[in-house]
């Protein structure tokens, strides 16, 4: 189909940025939200790892960094709670959004959060953290549908860091075509602390990482293929783009966040 050529996956800097290239790191960036909650910022050092340092509340710390394990990792810089039990009620979007009280399915992104939420009726179902648009090619925001879903898509103009493999774009949720053609997705990508997609919107895919790059060992977060479950009804057996006629309804507010000085 036509619409299925003219798709261009636009992706993360991360990836294939110049290595000279000095990204920020969560404690630089600034969040509405993180006047919520006291932090300071630590150095991880050689050897240690959100698990090693925060035990089973490592995933509250990921995503309160909205970052991954892969980023995660020495002489990264993030945001740790003063009181870890803080993190339990952490939550960046509204529990209950009236513009979204007569829709069955509503997603609500809020780009100055880095965070996406998942609403039935009005109420927040669950939440999770993004990375939208690093800059040079912007996360369009306003009112949009999911138009299409595709289980296992992929770039047609990146590739996996270090390899000539296309970038997997797994449990990806067309949400916007622009006037030249280009398709814009919700779908499973790293997520580096910081916005580093060149417009799309990506999520966890862990089970991702550990097949292109062998981390994380244990994968367990896969917000990507959790979204597409709500979204589709379940698992899509077929491989290839399928339209949807009356996708749920999208608005995308904000705008990326800025480096924070401390």
């Amino acid at each position: 189909m036509l619409f299925a050529v003219l798709v261009i996956a636009l992706f993360p800097s991360v990836a294939f940025s110049e290595p000279s290239k000095k990204h920020p790191s969560p404690c630089e960036i600034a969040y509405p939200s993180d006047a919520t909650i006291e932090w300071d910022c630590l150095t991880l050092r050689p050897g240690e790892s959100l698990e090693k340092l925060f035990g089973d509340r490592w995933v509250g710390v990921a995503r309160f960094n909205r970052i991954d394990r892969r980023h995660a990792r020495a002489g990264a810089s993030i945001k740790v709670p003063k009181r870890i039990e803080d993190l339990e009620s952490f939550l960046p979007l509204p529990l209950f959004y009236p513009p979204a009280e007569w829709d069955e399915q509503f997603m609500l992104i809020d780009l100055s959060e880095q965070f996406l939420g998942a609403y039935e009726l009005g109420a927040l179902r669950f939440a999770m953290p993004i990375a939208s648009s690093n800059g040079g090619n912007e996360t369009p925001t306003g009112e949009f549908h999911i138009t299409a879903v595709h289980r296992s898509h992929q770039s047609c103009l990146y590739t996996v860091e270090g390899t000539d493999r296309p970038y997997p774009m797994n449990h990806a949720l067309r949400f916007h075509v622009n006037r030249e053609g280009v398709s814009y997705w919700i779908h499973g990508r790293d997520l580096p602390g910081y916005p580093a997609s060149h417009g799309c919107i990506g999520l966890y895919d862990e089970p991702m990482q550990n097949e292109q790059y062998g981390t994380p060992k244990n994968p367990e977060l896969n917000d990507a293929k959790q979204l597409f479950e709500w979204v589709f009804g379940g698992e899509a057996e077929d491989e290839k783009v399928i339209p949807l006629a009356q996708g749920p309804r999208l608005q995308i507010i904000g705008e990326a966040t800025k480096r924070e000085r401390r």
